[in-house]
C-alpha cells in the first residue's frame, strides 16, 4: 500500500512540473491577459486619425519645411510579458529612433528579438504615413488569446521626439473579444531630445529622461508648442478606432471613416482654440525730444512675438509715450 501511494504522489508531481514546464515554454501570459478565454483568432481593422490642425493647435503650426504631417504607424500584437513603451519609464534605442527621426530598423528588431526570447509576440503590423496634419491611414492586425493586446507608435512630424500611441490596450473582455473602441491620442515626449517646439534642432537629454504626456501646461514654458495656459486640456491630437472584423469582411480592405470622397483631409470637427497674442518686453525709453523748459515727450516699444487666431486676445499698443524734461538745453 505504502509503495502504491508513492507511486501516486510520483506521478502527481511530475505531472504538475511537467504541465508547468509546458505552460512555461509556450509562454503562458500572466496578468490581465491570462484571464482570456474568447474564440482563437480574431482580426482588427484599425483606423488612424490625425486632427492636428491649425484651428485646434494654432501656435507655431508648421506649415513648411517640413508641414505638419505623421509618420507610418508601427504596432504589435502582443501579451504583458512584453511592452514596446510605457509612460514614466525609459524609452529604449528603437523608439528612440523612431521618435527622433522616424526609423524603424531598431524598434522592429526589438519587437522580433522579444519574440523569439520569450514568445510574447503575435504579430508586426504598419500602416502608411499621412502627409498631412489631418488625414486617415488604415492596416489590419490579428490578435491571439494569448496575445490580446496592441501597442503602437506613431511620430508626430516635425517634433524632436514627440509621438502618440496606445501601450497595452486589451482587446479580449473574458471570453469575447471586443466589437469596436476608439480612443483619444494625446502628444508624449520620448525623453531623449530636449526641443520645445516643432522645429527645435536636435539636441540629445543627458541623461535621458522618462516618456512623459506633453499638456497644455507641462512643459511648464512659454516656448513649448503645445503651451495653451488657459486650457485645462489640450484637444486629441488624433484619435485610433479598431473595429472587429466578420468572417465575410477577412481579407477585403475597408474604407476610411468621415473620408471626403475626394482627398485624405477629413472634416475638423475640433472646436477652435483660441490663442492670445504675446507681444515683447518694452525697450528702454528714448531720448526725450522737445523744447527747452517746456515738456517734452519720450516714446519706448516692443513687437509682436505670436500673432493671435481663433478669436484670441489681440495684440496691444506696441508703443508707449510719456512726458519728460529734454535735457542739454542750451
Amino acid at each position: 500500500m505504502e509503495n502504491l501511494m508513492f507511486v501516486y504522489w510520483s506521478c502527481k508531481v511530475l505531472w504538475t512540473v511537467l504541465v508547468t514546464t509546458l505552460g512555461y515554454s509556450s509562454s503562458l501570459p500572466v496578468g490581465e491577459d491570462a484571464l482570456c478565454t474568447a474564440e482563437e483568432l480574431a482580426k482588427y481593422r484599425i483606423i488612424f486619425t490625425g486632427k492636428w490642425s491649425q484651428t485646434a493647435f494654432p501656435k507655431q503650426y508648421p506649415l513648411y519645411r517640413p508641414p505638419a504631417q505623421w509618420s507610418s504607424l508601427l504596432g504589435v500584437t502582443h501579451s504583458s510579458d512584453y511592452s514596446m513603451w510605457k509612460k514614466n519609464e525609459y524609452a529604449s534605442n528603437g523608439v528612440r529612433d523612431f521618435a527622433e527621426k522616424g526609423e524603424a530598423w531598431a524598434l522592429m528588431k526589438e519587437i522580433e528579438e522579444a519574440g523569439e526570447k520569450i514568445q510574447s509576440v503575435h504579430g508586426i503590423f504598419s500602416a502608411p504615413a499621412i502627409s498631412s496634419g489631418t488625414g486617415q491611414t488604415s492596416t489590419e492586425l490579428e490578435v491571439h488569446p494569448r496575445h490580446p493586446l496592441v501597442s503602437f507608435v506613431v511620430r508626430i512630424v516635425p517634433s524632436p521626439d514627440w509621438f502618440v500611441g496606445i501601450d497595452s490596450l486589451n482587446l479580449c473582455e473574458g471570453d469575447h473579444w471586443m466589437d469596436e473602441v476608439s480612443v483619444d491620442l494625446f502628444p508624449y515626449d520620448a525623453g531623449t531630445d530636449s526641443g520645445f517646439t516643432f522645429s527645435s534642432p536636435n539636441f540629445a537629454t543627458i541623461p535621458q529622461d522618462t516618456v512623459t504626456e506633453i499638456t497644455c501646461s507641462s512643459p511648464s514654458h512659454p516656448a513649448n508648442s503645445f503651451y495653451y495656459p488657459k486650457l485645462k486640456i489640450l484637444p486629441p491630437i488624433a484619435q485610433v478606432t479598431m473595429v472587429k472584423l466578420k468572417k465575410s469582411q477577412l481579407g477585403l480592405s475597408a474604407p476610411f471613416i468621415n473620408l471626403p470622397a475626394k482627398s485624405n483631409e477629413i472634416i475638423d470637427t475640433v472646436s477652435e482654440t483660441p490663442l492670445d497674442c504675446e507681444v515683447s518686453q518694452w525697450s528702454s525709453w528714448g531720448l526725450c525730444r522737445g523744447v527747452c523748459r517746456e515738456t517734452g515727450t519720450k516714446i519706448r516699444t516692443r513687437f509682436v512675438l505670436l500673432q493671435p487666431a481663433n478669436n484670441g486676445m489681440p495684440c496691444p499698443n506696441l508703443d508707449e509715450e510719456t512726458g519728460c524734461e529734454p535735457e542739454n538745453c542750451v
